[in-house]
């Protein structure tokens, strides 16, 4: 087994490598402090290309008890549901943390759902194709719960890189470590109700491609890395 995969056995034992030297080289430098603090409600604009941000409207479902354990681990979270002009909603995540700790793993939404009573199904990783030709690692997934179908699309940033992948987001986590740099980050995701998936996945593609070319480039690093960690 461990020669058929010798890739993940290689990783394995670059981990346990980068564990032991992380005792030596202890981050203890935020990266946010090194750059501009981050407003996720001014940074991502209330209307761009065709969607406009519907305030009075709230489709996303998410139980006290959770809301209080992201609180906890995430510093800023925003949450909003656009509409274009056909009528279709898209309802928008984004859940930052000035420190990228293991805790923050635990609330994908793989992860939450479940808790709040929805099935999942179709967790893949794939990409996803944006504005110049980038391409960026994201996880898809149908969350279903009595006649709510919520087809996901997410990613999640260390640092200045983008991941879904967990073994590689912990390992992008300890390079930045073994600089003595606590990385910060967060987790973007979209999502619609729609009984088509695909048409749901297009949807969310739209929209993604419109909210990245509405950013400065500042902020679209911010959103979707400079690099992927993969």
């Amino acid at each position: 087994m461990l020669l058929r995969n010798g890739g993940y056995y290689m990783i394995g034992l670059l981990m346990i490598a980068a564990v032991g030297l992380t005792k030596v080289a202890t981050p203890h430098v935020q990266r946010v402090r090194t750059g501009a603090m981050i407003d996720l409600k001014t940074m991502i604009p209330a209307q761009f290309g065709e969607w406009k941000e519907q305030p009075e409207l709230n489709l996303m479902v998410i139980d006290p008890a959770t809301q209080q354990r992201i609180n906890t681990v995430y510093n800023q979270t925003l949450s909003r549901t656009y509409i274009n002009p056909a009528g279709e909603r898209v309802m928008l995540a984004i859940a930052y943390g000035s420190n990228q700790s293991d805790d923050m793993q635990v609330h994908k939404p793989e992860n939450c759902y479940p808790t709040q009573g929805f099935q999942v199904t179709g967790l893949v990783k794939t990409v996803m194709a944006l504005p110049n030709h980038r391409m960026i690692p994201v996880k898809r997934m149908v969350a279903s719960h009595d006649h709510r179908i919520e087809p996901i699309t997410y990613w999640t940033t260390v640092g200045n890189e983008v991941e879904v992948d967990g073994l590689r987001w912990k390992i992008a986590q300890l390079r930045y470590g073994l600089t003595g740099v606590i990385p910060d980050g967060l987790l973007f995701r979209v999502s619609s109700i729609d009984n088509n998936v695909q048409h749901a996945y297009a949807l969310q593609n739209n929209f993604v491609d419109e909210l990245v070319e509405s950013l400065n480039a500042k902020d679209r690093n911010r959103i979707i890395g400079v690099k992927n960690a993969s």
